[in-house]
């Protein structure tokens, strides 16, 4: 951010009506303003049009009325230095001012402005203007890019206002100019007045009215508070002390003729910075909300008369310059954050006296799963970290205060977590979802054999829920395995969510789904292939009333379709397989689709 510094917050009026504001609606009558002169106003119409019926200039068209200027108010001013130059023009929030400057010294002559802005005031900003807004609003669209002046240099300043509200402005130089040549950035000659320009004060500041005057015979002071000039009884001195916002004016008798002399002046309520308290700034956040700490500042007083902003190092609060974002964006570390308070009716009416801590906190990390999974035959689940720092605390909305509980009931849990130093927090907050689940179960196991891919494809109860392996293999999410070799086979059904897993053996073997035993060499026989990888397997076959027709074995394992020598009619026929299993026992093979048919 390029250095700037604010020349004082001139005054801003708001619509009261103690001192007779300074608004020309003509360029050829354009109030003369420099280092030292309140500038404030609500307009109230454009008076002659300046434009001549021009459709545009710059950024400003005509209005509906025919004409560019609206509610208008013009100014000028002449640079007494070189160097980088801009102005806040403050505004009511909810109003649209817009701005032109022509760099002229002839109203007849205006050209196109250098600078002009026609944005609305959708964004409700507190500043338009040339330059960087005072507040540290980075994104204010309403802001052009700074002057670089010479000495010499007029200008001319339009104020448009299109709201149906006018509650007035005031005008703010800034720029670094006023760093290098803070009494002679703008040219005061070209104001000629004995009193000289108005004068913006602050309270209990002193300010003498000099009308001094060479062949003075006498000296008359007036005062207008808002009811009209009134004589001033007892001041009759070339100089008049003040104290109170009014509109002065001296009435110098002289033998060569009287001089009659008025000028504004203004006081400024002083702002008071309240004590501000140091504040953590987050580890995982991208940015610091400055604005939090505004009402700490202000304490009673008004955010419209005050002006909040902060600042990395004591000389820039002072001087106004170098305002933060007030989203400011994360730091590593400590830092001091230095608080000024400024009268927008006058910068120079401020207080730097505050400053604060902001320290950089990590972040408590909530790092297990927002899931978390009650299984039907459980007690309780543990749910939260493990492990927790205790260099936390920690909350549950359940009451407890430990960095992980046991829960038995479904539901939402939250936990929030908080890391304090030094009376600072940052705090990160996680909801566990606990859900019912329990293990899966199998419901069939389809194995399709005798073929050269033999498929083995596992249903269940969640077919998508689940996971699914065969023999030591990896888990996997689809329920079919392909290419299974004959011979006894592992299936395991696993949930995921931790509710536990369930396992099946099976038989994959291969046998003919008919066979015909007539004689001719060809499928005269039916048998299992593959079972001869078993332990002591043993096939039994029946008819479809049960009774026992043939009992095979791994030595005999072929049926020719008889039962004591006596040929079997064409039928469908059923057999059961069982064999001798690891730890022993005798097991009837399962999910064989145990049947087959006997052709003529």
């Amino acid at each position: 951010m390029s250095r700037f510094i604010i020349l004082w917050f001139v005054l801003f009026f708001w619509g009261i009506s103690v001192v007779s504001a300074q608004v020309s609606s003509d360029c050829s009558n354009a109030i003369p303003i420099c280092n030292n002169t309140p500038v404030n106003g609500g307009t109230t119409g454009f008076g002659i049009d300046d434009f001549n019926s021009a459709a545009t200039s710059g950024c400003l068209e005509q209005t509906l009325s025919g004409v560019i200027e609206s509610n208008s108010a013009w100014y000028r001013f002449r640079t007494g230095a070189s160097g980088q130059l801009g102005f806040n023009i403050g505004i009511d929030t909810l109003e649209d001012w817009d701005f032109a400057l022509y760099k002229t010294n002839d109203c007849n002559n205006l050209g196109e402005p250098v600078r002009c802005n026609f944005f609305d005031n959708q964004d409700e900003n507190t500043f338009v203007g040339v330059g960087e807004d005072p507040s540290g609003n980075t994104e204010n669209v309403q802001y052009e890019t700074w002057l670089e002046v010479t000495p010499g240099e007029d200008y001319y300043l339009l104020l448009n206002n299109f709201s149906n509200n006018n509650s007035g402005f005031s005008i703010q130089f800034s720029g670094h100019i006023f760093v290098t040549n803070p009494f002679d950035a703008l040219d005061c000659s070209i104001i000629n007045n004995l009193l000289g320009p108005p004068i913006a004060a602050c309270e209990n500041e002193t300010v003498i009215l000099d009308a001094t005057t060479v062949d003075a015979l006498s000296y008359s002071w007036f005062m207008d508070s808002g009811s009209g000039f009134t004589l001033v009884s007892g001041e009759t001195g070339s100089t008049y002390e003040v104290s109170t916002s009014a509109n002065y004016r001296v009435e110098v008798a002289r033998s060569a003729g009287n001089i009659i002399s008025d000028v504004q002046v203004f006081f400024s309520t002083m702002p008071v910075a309240n004590t501000v308290s140091n504040d953590a700034s987050c580890s995982g956040l991208s940015v610091y909300d400055l604005t939090k700490k505004d009402s700490e500042v202000l304490g009673n007083q008004s955010a419209n008369e005050f002006l909040v902003s902060y600042h990395l190092t004591m000389a820039d609060a002072v001087d106004g310059a170098n305002a933060l974002p007030k989203q400011y964006p994360t730091q590593p570390g400590s830092q001091t954050i230095y608080v000024r308070l400024t009268s927008i009716g006058n910068s120079r009416c401020f207080d730097a006296s505050q400053q604060f801590q902001l320290v950089n906190l990590e972040t408590p990390s909530l790092d297990f799963s927002s899931e978390a999974f009650l299984c039907e035959d459980n007690a309780g689940i543990t749910i939260g970290l493990e492990n927790g720092s205790s260099n936390y605390t920690y909350q549950w909305d359940s009451g407890e205060t430990t960095s992980s509980i046991v829960v038995s009931v479904a539901g939402e849990y939250k936990l929030t977590a908080t890391n304090t130093q030094s009376g600072l927090s940052c705090s990160a907050a996680k909801v566990v979802n606990v859900l019912t689940s329990r293990p899966p179960q199998i419901i069939d196991i389809e194995i399709e054999d005798l073929r050269n891919n033999n498929t083995v494809t596992v249903i269940t109860d969640n077919l998508e829920e689940y996971e699914y392996r065969l023999d030591d293999g990896a888990y996997q999410s689809g329920h079919k395995f392909y290419q299974v070799e004959p011979g006894m086979h592992t299936v395991s059904v696993n949930n995921p969510k931790g509710c536990g897993d369930v396992t099946e053996d099976i038989v994959v073997v291969g046998f003919p789904k008919f066979f015909t035993p007539n004689g001719d060499n060809s499928n005269d026989y039916w048998s299992i292939t593959g079972v001869e990888l078993l332990d002591s397997p043993v096939i039994t076959i029946y008819d479809r009333f049960g009774k026992l027709l043939a009992q095979l074995g791994s030595t005999d394992s072929q049926w020719d379709g008889s039962f004591n020598g006596k040929l079997l009619p064409e039928s469908d026929y059923w057999f059961k397989l069982t064999y001798t299993a690891g730890d022993g026992q005798t097991v009837t093979a399962k999910y064989i689709n145990n049947h087959f048919s006997l052709k003529r």
